[in-house]
């Protein structure tokens, strides 16, 4: 979710876009388990 945020707010230049993507980032930092956890769904979807 981090990476396309950023690249919506590399394209568009929006504040409202930069500030979602500190606010994510803040979270991870905060629940790094979480980050985990989605890039291993990433890397092993379930169908």
């Amino acid at each position: 979710m981090l990476n396309f945020t950023w690249n919506v707010f590399s394209q568009t230049g929006s504040v409202d876009t930069y500030l979602l993507f500190k606010e994510l980032e803040k979270e991870n930092l905060e629940r790094p388990d979480v980050l985990k956890e989605e890039i291993a769904r990433l890397d092993f979807p379930i169908l």
